[in-house]
């Protein structure tokens, strides 16, 4: 393997915790090379420490800044390795960028469309025989009606291109249906039938041959929900995974050709049989995401199994393999959020009281995480299913 001198990171200072890949990275003899919009002075320390240099520019979304900033790094420094931000909103100008300094370490543009469009990650499903629901390429109302015909109410309506469950919402009925075409978004939409199940994540770091060196899977309920019905939220990672789930998730990134990477997939755990694609406690593919779950998710994958997954993903770019060795303690680590206008039976000084001694990470969000993240979050980890939702319940009843 080709030894890595240059990695540059897009805006390695969000989330903050994602300064430890840089750090990880530089513990490795890179040269971790940061582009970022925010000035220099506000970066916290460690992540100051871990870069070899910073460059800032007024706006990301400038491609003709960022495509700069990479060629001055190549002129100081030499070839460019690698070039990744970890962060849904740019993998498509990552891999712009990839394309245009020739990077074979990562996705290109040429496949981007199938790990951003839902329509083509559908395709792939569908050709390597992974169960995924009915999907439609909405157009007329009438293409529409008939595709719910086909697999009834409620379905999904949701951006072909999106993150999260950003502009994404149920269509419960015949109503619902033409309200939704009078409204019709200029964007491309998909409608999905409804899966009862729950959403579980595989979350892998994989090699240079589409290996993972760590599989991980985490519990989520529907994030639509959270953000349209304003909800609190809450979720876990689980101390194990399931040998069902660990067979699709490897799967699926084969299917994608995916390699070098940390990926996060989305899949339904079936709570009610579903005709031609499985039985109750069966997996079915729900979307894939070629970056680390959001926000703490890696902070926590790490709380749940006593290791390091920001060490396991450097070492994968340093040395593809895995250098940190197996623990024999996992947990489940549970995220609890807490939201402005809700009342809650505890205060914080007595959810600290009771759960101190097993809190790992107790803040509050940034503001433009709130509809999702909640304001304050409250994360612990504990030994059994039923202490997880003993806190749940502590943290968010009213």
């Amino acid at each position: 393997m080709k030894t890595v001198k240059n990695y540059v990171f897009v805006s390695p200072h969000f989330p903050h915790t994602y300064w430890q890949f840089c750090d990880r990275l530089h513990r490795n003899g890179i040269n971790v090379l940061g582009i970022g919009d925010a000035p220099y002075d506000s970066l916290e320390a460690p992540l100051k420490e871990a870069l070899t240099e910073y460059y800032r520019v007024d706006s990301l979304e400038d491609y003709d800044k960022v495509y700069r900033a990479v060629a001055f790094f190549a002129f100081k420094y030499g070839k460019i390795d690698w070039i990744e931000s970890m962060n849904e909103y740019w993998l498509e100008q990552d891999a712009r960028l990839r394309t245009d300094f020739n990077l074979s370490t990562g996705i290109r543009s040429d496949r981007i469309g199938f790990i951003k469009e839902k329509k083509l990650m559908k395709q792939l499903y569908l050709e390597a025989g992974i169960p995924t629901a009915r999907q439609h390429v909405v157009s007329d109302w009438a293409a529409g009606k008939a595709f719910v015909r086909e697999v009834g109410y409620p379905v999904i309506v949701k951006p072909d291109v999106g993150v999260g469950a950003t502009r994404t919402w149920k269509v419960e009925d015949e109503a619902g249906l033409d309200a939704f075409y009078d409204r019709l978004p200029e964007v491309p939409y998909v409608m999905e039938e409804f899966i009862q199940g729950e959403i579980c994540s595989y979350d892998a770091i994989l090699d240079s041959r589409c290996e993972p060196l760590f599989e991980s899977m985490t519990v989520w309920p529907p994030v639509m929900d959270i953000v349209n019905k304003d909800l609190d939220l809450m979720y876990y990672t689980c101390p194990e995974v399931p040998e069902k789930l660990r067979a699709l998730g490897r799967k699926t990134v084969k299917a994608f050709g995916v390699d070098r990477r940390f990926v996060h997939l989305e899949f339904f755990r079936l709570t009610k049989a579903r005709k031609g694609l499985g039985s109750v406690g069966d997996f079915v593919a729900l979307e894939v995401n070629m970056r680390p779950a959001g926000g703490y998710t890696p902070d926590m994958i790490d709380f749940a199994h006593s290791t390091d997954v920001y060490q396991i993903y450097a070492d994968m770019v340093a040395f593809d393999t895995r250098k940190v060795p197996e623990s024999t303690e996992h947990f489940y680590c549970v995220y609890a959020s807490r939201k402005d206008g809700h009342v809650y039976a505890h205060t914080h000084e007595e959810i600290m009281a009771q759960y101190g001694a097993f809190m790992m990470m107790q803040e509050e969000m940034p503001p433009m995480n709130w509809p999702q993240m909640g304001r304050y979050m409250y994360t612990a980890r504990l030994k059994t299913f039923e202490e997880a939702q003993a806190f749940i319940r502590f943290v968010q009843g009213g």
